[in-house]
């Protein structure tokens, strides 16, 4: 498999897609896809009156960002890594915003289709802005099919995204607020968002091989296969190997002192965490910005933590002889029938 990837930016307009699409496109080495919405022939009308342009917009944007994209991204990753301003999934966001009744129900249909035959990117960006800043950055950027452009339509776009992002799957997620991130003049908070990406990316759909044990040939290459989705039965089965392979003493209390420890390790790399978000808050006056800058100055020791953490809890299942995902999934279906007090 490639070791290329396809990174996304949405966002509700005004937010700085296309901007941040350059800047990620230019630092990490990666070809750009923009999205041509210029040459919608109907938008200028549809900002004018959504009502009665809102179908044509739409399909005309649906059948265009349809040829982009299963045109080019493929092409794209057998060659380079790639950023885009937009995903194909978006395009239904906005229908459901602006079509209803068999207008929107054709449009469903026709998008169902042609959305089996699009790419999912490796990570998508949200971008998230409030309705004010929002309109600030449109009047800013003074596009001419804009400027009729209500704070009442950018208002439900902004909220529309917030529910569509709110239980989107297709793939991972990393949100940044922006009201008060300017990664166009202030280098700092560039080198924060690339951070976010870098480590974002790293963390998305295609994990990472584990390290071979000799002992279990077998195993480690079933976990090596690029793009898997391995369960909680494969990492088991492959510490049991590892346990074998390296002498490891595989003594159940004995595993739950050293798994304690490292719950203590992890505390003390949240607790250095907490007190930069403290002094960064009372610095900058924004408390989000200050807890994501704190996390991401510690997250290479928090995900180690949290890695050591996840190793204790297999090998003690082993120890144990407990299937830890049937365990698990056993307990969410519990909770998930239990009635809570409140």
């Amino acid at each position: 498999m490639s070791d290329n990837f396809y990174l996304a930016i949405e966002g509700a307009i005004g937010v700085g897609k296309t901007t941040l699409a350059r800047l990620l496109g230019r630092e990490l080495g990666a070809e750009l896809l923009l999205e041509v919405f210029e040459e919608n022939p109907f938008l200028s009308d549809f900002y004018a009156d959504r009502e009665r342009y809102a179908f044509q917009t739409q399909i005309f944007f649906l059948l265009s960002r349809y040829r982009q994209q299963h045109r080019v991204i493929q092409q794209t990753l057998e060659q380079a890594s790639l950023v885009s301003d937009y995903t194909f999934a978006k395009d239904r966001l906005f229908a459901e915003l602006n079509l209803a009744n068999d207008e929107l129900h054709m449009y469903r249909r026709v998008h169902a289709i042609m959305a089996e035959k699009i790419n999912l990117p490796n990570l998508v960006i949200y971008l998230r802005a409030g309705t004010d800043t929002l309109m600030e950055r449109i009047a800013l950027r003074d596009r001419s099919y804009e400027r009729g452009m209500s704070r009442d339509y950018i208002d439900r776009l902004r909220v529309a995204y917030e529910r569509f992002f709110s239980d989107y799957s297709d793939s991972p997620v990393l949100t940044i607020d922006t009201d008060n991130l300017n990664y166009i003049r202030d280098a700092e908070a560039l080198a924060y968002v690339l951070g976010r990406v870098r480590s974002g990316l790293a963390e998305g759909e295609y994990q990472q091989p584990l390290p071979r044990p000799e002992t279990a040939p077998d195993v480690a290459k079933s976990l090596r296969v690029a793009g898997k989705r391995r369960r909680l039965p494969d990492f088991q089965r492959w510490h049991r190997a590892l346990d074998a392979d390296k002498g490891f003493l595989t003594d159940l209390y004995f595993n739950y002192i050293a798994l304690t420890e490292e719950m203590g390790e992890l505390g003390r790399v949240l607790k250095k965490a907490w007190r930069a978000e403290k002094t960064l808050y009372e610095h900058r006056g924004n408390r989000q910005e200050a807890r994501d800058r704190a996390l991401q100055k510690q997250m290479p020791a928090i995900r180690e933590e949290l890695a050591d953490l996840l190793a204790y809890v297999l090998k003690l299942s082993n120890y144990a002889g407990i299937d830890l995902e049937k365990a698990y999934l056993d307990k969410m279906q519990h909770n998930e029938d239990r009635t809570w007090e409140t």
